[in-house]
């Protein structure tokens, strides 16, 4: 009777999760999370810290508002393979839920922990201020992801695929991410097995970003949006049964950002534009703080040697 009651107190926090989060699909990547960023184009020898904090508010009545931190480091080795410099990064995102109740029913905030991130990027430059980059990695929830999530019930395993333009001040970048799992999923332990196998859809996730720097000051669009990849038949059934519709969402906004020096910060709105249910629009808001922790010094020009001429 109590492992039943557990069952029931994790099923119920996850759909409040759920109903939370669903306008960004079954992903473990927030939708936007890259905006704003030239992902495509190789970093300068050095080290970077990078954190994102985005704010959903859903236009749902009594729906609950969600926050996502994720703090980021990433290491450009000037280390080539294939011609790629090597990017590894790791990252620990903290998913916040702020409910906003009808009266008599209590508001309890909550936090979920997401995987550690672990992985690299591997940028090329093809010339022209031109770049492409692939990035491998893993987000850890089998080792300390929350269970607040579904997706959480298998590592989420993590693809991108980018190119950016970053000539006279533009970044002009478009980067397609893909999340996929071990599907069906399961959590640990007597609650673990009480609720089941759950049957997790892989997602596709697309961030633009087009914006001109003006001095120290940044200004222009982004865009982004998600949606799941189709499950099969029989693992669809499954995961409809246990409350799984598919979900999508693609938003568009604005960039203004400015250089302090130390670190350049940006902050962003966006709306949706398109959602696959109707009635679930929401509007996001975007602060992002990026540091050069360590940069590699420039190697000293070579001095200019005496050009002698023969009569």
């Amino acid at each position: 009777m109590m492992l039943k009651k557990f069952a029931a107190a994790a099923g119920a926090f996850a759909a409040i999760t759920l109903s939370a989060t669903a306008s960004f699909a079954q992903s473990t990547t927030i939708p936007g999370e890259q905006v704003g960023l030239a992902v495509g184009a190789p970093l300068p020898e050095g080290i970077y810290a990078i954190d994102t904090f985005i704010y959903r508010r859903n236009d749902t009545r009594f729906s609950t508002d969600t926050a996502i931190n994720v703090p980021v480091l990433v290491w450009s080795t000037g280390f080539k393979l294939f011609g790629a410099n090597v990017e590894p990064l790791l990252a620990q995102p903290t998913v916040f839920g702020f409910p906003n109740n009808p009266a008599g029913v209590p508001n309890r905030d909550f936090s979920v922990n997401v995987g550690t991130l672990v992985g690299s990027i591997f940028a090329w430059d093809l010339g022209n201020n031109f770049g492409v980059s692939y990035l491998a990695a893993v987000h850890l929830n089998d080792l300390d992801g929350g269970r607040g999530l579904t997706q959480f019930s298998s590592n989420t395993y993590r693809q991108g695929f980018a190119a950016s333009y970053t000539g006279d001040g533009w970044n002009l970048t478009a980067n397609l991410t893909h999340n996929f799992y071990d599907s069906p999923g399961r959590f640990e332990g007597p609650v673990g097995r009480a609720v089941g196998p759950l049957y997790l859809a892989d997602a596709l996730l697309l961030d633009l970003t087009a914006t001109k720097k003006f001095g120290k000051f940044e200004v222009g669009a982004v865009a982004y949006g998600v949606t799941d990849l189709p499950l099969g038949g029989r693992d669809f059934a499954r995961a409809t049964a246990q409350g799984y519709t598919r979900a999508g969402r693609f938003a568009v906004g604005g960039l203004v950002g400015y250089d302090f020096g130390p670190f350049t910060a940006q902050l962003m709105v966006a709306r949706d534009v398109a959602v696959r249910t109707r009635g679930t629009e929401s509007t996001d808001g975007f602060i992002r703080l990026i540091a050069p922790l360590y940069s590699a010094p420039k190697a000293a020009e070579p001095m200019p040697v005496s050009l002698v001429r023969k009569y």
